[in-house]
């Protein structure tokens, strides 16, 4: 491998080296008194157990899927071999971060006890380790194996064996992304609906109240949904972009399709150093209340630094002012051209987390609009919600819209996969926003449960209050992210194809194939119109899983309620297990269908309509599906996330104390809109992230197959 290639494994390991000195030193602080650490090892235990049924039901899937890919490429083992890597790294970033998350919430609690500033450095830091590992197993993994492939195998980087490993890499990443998102999702969600419809609205009792028997689950969930599920998302979610942007590169610019292969990866590399050195300046001024403003201010310092660094690594490999190739349509473009792209990328991430904050936070429009519509009653508080949650798409899609032309104008297709390149290098910092936010929601908790002190209580909710807007802000920008990530996925279909149809004698499956994408062919339009409805229906399941299993856990909670009447005089003990272990069932149970949707739908379409028509329909229509789940799938997820996201904070604005505050009839019509919104935000919408990705990836692998 050549010491460029080194040298970005190294990027990695320093993220890796980052994360393992903040583990030492966020495990070293204390953890409060024995009822806190009673709690947290609760919290932990239910967290371990649910990870582990979850990934024996991936295994399982996982070498079906291994020995399918075995089968479909006449037994070469690098398609096979790269979906483990893939799998198993995912998995890593998703478990590791679990287990940080819970046990940095303990001793968040505690510091919260001492200062505002020191829990929040805590909180941060644990979520930061997250985040740096996410970006370094994602980036060590993709450069590892490309140099494996290259190096030591001896493939040229253009070459087959190349794009097909890189591909089914992906697939591996997506498809345990696309389970710990569901099945976490699931999980968490029926805890919080159901702990929250006994308890707040029957029993009248606080959110996290001890004497509520779904109070250990809602907090397992809160770590196995936004934390491993939120790691495991953006860790695919890099990787496929990466990786599509190689492939993308490799067919492209076949005459130097190394170094536009490289180049994604050195983006990676330089903004793993600059997220590291912006986690540094997260901190709270003396004096200063403001969460919000020292979370941004990492990411701003990170944003410019980053900025910087791709200048650098794309003046350094391509110049500014020379042509650097052509677009497909014939124009030159110039190395200036692709970090203007970059530049685009930044730019298009400090706007998604801004929208997404003013449709989320509480201070804006958005939210008091929902909170002031309770005032009427639970409908009017539903309806404006379902308002809000549509309103919130049209900002976003203009935003990806802009990004897109400016960027194909500047660099054609690769110009738009280096901006979305660019998005993705600074998922360390984004992440970390994201796990700070269950880490604050279970210190909250535990400071509830122990009974400690009403200082400190409003201490971990005014961390908790920022951590849900991270949250949201976070999931706004995996989305927003994955969209175009999506679009240079299908890019590199459409050019897949061309590349095939090209060379007839090579590929001689390809030889009579003639794909278009008119919207005169029937076929096209019966494509997208099924591509249209696969994030509906995927959501549709997902909603109706969360639904499932809080049934379930609130009829738990009523029985034990009515068989243990000391349960609410306090000298009856809740039975936790019993929630936790029938919420992991339901989630395991629940989650298989829905992921197996986006897997096979590519396929029958393909076969569906080979058997009514030819190949050459068959992938036209398989194309368009791509495209119809790209769009409907960018409307779904941002409408639900912002949405659950605005219902959310509209319940936190009334028990803040507007609109008469705890217990009043606006807050009863909150809670009830946080329910609807609980698994649009938290389940059905960001699962949709790598739904439409991984239906990429198999129409891509497919092809390959189809190839020989």
């Amino acid at each position: 491998m050549s010491l460029e290639l080194w040298a970005v494994i190294g990027a990695g390991l320093l993220a890796i080296l980052y994360g393992a000195i903040t583990v030492k030193s966020v495990l070293s602080l204390p953890t409060g008194n024995d009822r806190m650490r009673e709690i947290a090892a609760a919290i932990q235990e239910g967290a371990s157990a649910y990870l582990k049924k979850q990934y024996q039901t991936i295994t399982i899937v996982g070498c079906v899927v291994f020995l399918v890919l075995l089968g479909a490429f006449k037994l070469d083992f690098i398609p096979a071999f790269g979906f483990a890597i893939g799998a198993v790294l995912s998995g890593a970033a998703g478990f590791i971060g679990m287990l940080v998350s819970v046990r940095a919430n303990v001793r968040t609690t505690h510091a919260a006890s001492e200062s505002l500033g020191k829990g929040l450095s805590v909180a941060f830091r644990s979520g930061a380790i997250t985040g740096l590992l996410v970006a370094g197993l994602a980036l060590m993994g993709l450069a590892a194996y490309y140099g494996f492939l290259t190096g030591v195998l001896g493939h040229a980087p253009e070459s087959r064996a190349v794009v097909n490993g890189l591909v089914s890499l992906s697939l591996g990443a997506s498809l345990i992304s696309v389970f710990a998102r569901l099945g976490g999702g699931i999980f968490t969600k029926g805890a919080d609906v159901g702990g929250d419809m006994v308890g707040k609205v029957e029993a009248g009792i606080p959110e996290d109240d001890p004497r509520n028997p779904a109070t250990i689950a809602d907090n397992v969930g809160d770590n196995v949904g936004d934390c491993a599920g939120m790691a495991a998302d953006l860790f695919e979610t890099y990787v496929v972009t990466v990786a599509a942007t190689m492939v993308l590169g490799s067919i492209l610019f076949t005459a130097n399709a190394a170094q536009f292969m490289f180049y994604p990866l050195a983006i990676g590399a330089v903004c793993i150093i600059t997220s590291i050195i912006g986690t540094y300046f997260v901190t709270l001024s003396k004096g200063s209340t403001n969460i919000m403003g020292a979370l941004y201010k990492g990411l701003i310092v990170t944003g410019v630094l980053s900025l910087v660094a791709v200048g650098g690594v794309t003046f350094q490999m391509f110049g500014f002012s020379e042509t650097v190739a052509e677009t497909s349509r014939g124009l030159p473009f110039t190395g200036l051209s692709l970090f203007l792209c970059g530049v685009i990328g930044l730019v298009v991430t400090g706007l998604i987390v801004w929208i997404t904050e003013y449709y989320t936070g509480t201070e804006y429009r958005p939210v008091k609009s929902v909170a002031l519509a309770s005032e009427s009653g639970h409908g009017t508080n539903v309806i404006q919600g379902l308002a809000v949650s549509m309103e919130a798409t049209a900002l976003p899609a203009i935003v990806i819209v802009a990004a897109i032309i400016t960027s194909f104008n500047l660099a054609g297709l690769f110009g738009i996969a280096t901006a979305v390149t660019t998005m993705l290098a600074l998922a360390g910092m984004i992440v970390a926003l994201d796990a700070f936010g269950p880490v604050t929601d279970n210190a909250g908790g535990i400071a509830e449960m122990s009974g400690l002190e009403g200082s400190v209580r409003d201490t971990t909710d005014a961390l908790d209050a920022v951590g849900n807007t991270t949250k949201a802000v976070t999931k706004g920008y995996a989305i927003g992210s994955a969209g175009l990530g999506a679009l240079v996925l299908f890019a590199a279909y459409t050019k897949d194809i061309e590349h095939f149809v090209a060379h007839p004698t090579e590929y001689p499956f390809f030889a009579d194939v003639n794909v278009n994408f008119s919207l005169s062919d029937p076929y096209v339009i019966a494509g997208l119109l099924i591509g249209g409805l696969l994030p509906y229906l995927f959501g549709g399941l997902a909603m109706q899983a969360v639904g499932r299993a809080a049934s379930a856990i609130v009829e738990e909670v009523r029985r034990q309620f009515k068989e243990k009447p000391g349960i609410m005089q306090g000298t009856e003990k809740p039975d936790y297990a019993r929630a936790v272990d029938m919420l992991t069932g339901a989630a395991i149970k629940e989650m298989v269908v829905p992921s197996m949707l986006p897997i096979f739908s590519p396929i029958v379409v393909y076969f569906v309509i080979l058997a009514v028509a030819d190949k050459s329909a068959a992938l036209s229509a398989v194309g368009a599906m791509l495209i119809g789940v790209i769009v409907t799938g960018l409307f779904v997820a941002v409408s639900m996330t912002a949405g659950g996201g605005a219902w959310d904070n509209a319940k936190k604005y009334i028990e803040d104390g507007n609109h008469g505050g705890k217990g009043s009839e606006a807050h009863k019509a909150a809670v009830t809109g946080d329910t609807v919104g609980d698994p649009y935000k938290d389940t059905a919408g960001p699962a949709v992230n790598p739904m439409i990705k991984i239906t990429n990836i198999v129409a891509l692998l497919l092809l390959a197959s189809l190839a020989g």
